[in-house]
Parts: C-alpha cells; structure tokens; sequence
C-alpha cells in the first residue's frame, strides 16, 4: 500500500509539478536572458527552479566540503552521473555560479538550443574530433575568463554500479585554462530516481565537494593522468555509505 501510494505520489504530483516549474521558470530565463547577456540572472533563476524542484520531490540534500571553494575563483567541476536530477540538483545547490558543457546535438533542438546559448552554456561535439578541439579551446578561454563550467566526464548516466569511463574533455579545458578542477559526488539520487524510472521517492541525497586540484602548479601534467586522478578521487567519494541507506523513512528538506 505504502509503495503504491508513492507511486501516485510521484505520477500524480511530483511530475505535473515538475514540468509545471520547469515551463515557468525557463519561460522566466528567456525573458532574464534579454535584459542580461552574461546569464548571471538566469542562473539565478536556475538555481530557484533546482531548489523548487528538490522540494518537490521531498529530498533531503546535504553539501559537504564546500568550505573549500573561493567564490572569487573559476573551477572546472567534474562529476559522476546517475539520475535525470542530477542537474536541477547542481544548479540548486552546488554554491558557485557555473555553466555547463554538454553535448552538441541539444543545441540542435527548437527552444532548449536558443536557451542554452542565451544562458551562456557551452557545446561540445562528441562525433567530430577537429570540432571538439575547437569546442575545448572556446570552453578554456570563458574558464581563463573567469567562468567555471561543470562537465559529467562519464559522458551520460550510468546504470550499472561503475562509472563510465572519463572522457578526457574536462582535463583539458582545466590544463589550458590553468585553473584548479574539483572532483565531486553526487550519492542517493540513484534511489530518488532509478535510470529508466519515473518513480521518484524521497530520501536523502549528498553532494560530495572535493579539494580541488591545482593545474597550473604542475608543468607536464598530461590530460590523460589528471582525468586518471580525477576518476579515483570521484570513486573514493562515491564510495562512503550512501546518505540514509539504513534509514528508509521519508524526509522532507528543511
């Protein structure tokens, strides 16, 4: 009865909800993006429509490590990747302003293109080898310029227990930025909601900040070993128990 109810729950509520906030508040940020060409107020907005969102879907969320970031200094944040709320739980509550880098073809589609490049967010072509190059070098010189970006190196949601293996992008946008990346974490967003389910639960989710790691301290490091480094970091942080993994009751975010 208990599994049912949240069922409907999630069906009948959680989802209208969130393509009901999800309309409004891109329709929101394409008005913002007229009056604001660097996206600053349209991550704003982005940042309210992740916190609304988590709200929704009554999760616990806690960000750890955080202390170690400067709010003055652009990263590179790199990320595993499980659940489709993995983004509207970064833009919620990752607490640095940031754009994403992404794959190419969403900006091929009506609408949700216009509004990633209006908001300042950066393709990158995963088909074409000579454009990906073009794409990491236009990615580093906005990082060089003061933006951090934040890249899911697995290139898509897993749905085993392994991540994927890390695509090279993140490191070499980082390398020839000179800027620190940041490996992070995200645990319990596999249970909220599964890959390939539109079931979502409650419960408690963390987002694991790492220390970030310097690149412009270390001449000769290759984007090979630091995309290596960064895949063992993101593993380590992945691997503490999961947040309320022998506490099942529902939480609701305070």
């Amino acid at each position: 009865m208990r599994e049912t109810f949240s069922f409907l729950r999630s069906v009948c509520w959680m989802i209208p909800m969130l393509l009901a906030i999800t309309s409004v508040m891109g329709f929101l940020s394409l008005l913002a993006s007229l009056v604001d060409s660097r996206g600053e107020l349209q991550h704003r907005i982005a940042r309210a429509w992740g916190r609304m969102l988590m709200a929704v879907f009554l999760v616990d969320l806690r960000v750890l490590g955080s202390e170690g970031l400067e709010s003055d200094k652009p990263y590179v944040f790199v990320s595993n990747h499980f659940s489709l709320i993995d983004t509207p739980l970064m833009f919620g509550f990752l607490p640095h302003e940031f754009r994403i880098l992404a794959r190419s073809g969403l900006w091929r589609i009506p609408f949700i293109g216009w509004h990633l490049s209006r908001a300042g967010h950066l393709p990158v072509n995963r088909v074409n080898p000579r454009l990906a190059v073009r794409n990491i070098a236009y990615a580093a010189g906005k990082v060089a310029g003061g933006r951090s970006i934040l890249v899911f190196p697995e290139g898509g949601r897993r749905r085993g227990k392994t991540m994927r293996p890390f695509k090279t992008g993140a490191a070499h946008i980082a390398i020839r930025a000179g800027v620190p990346v940041v490996p992070m974490a995200i645990a319990g967003t596999g249970r909220v909601l599964p890959p390939g389910s539109w079931h979502l639960r409650p419960g408690i989710v963390e987002l694991r900040i790492g220390r970030p790691t310097p690149t412009a301290e270390e001449p000769g490091l290759t984007a090979k070993a630091l995309t290596d480094r960064l895949r063992e970091e993101i593993s380590r942080l992945a691997a503490r128990p999961e947040p309320g993994a022998a506490d099942h009751r529902e939480k609701r975010t305070a």
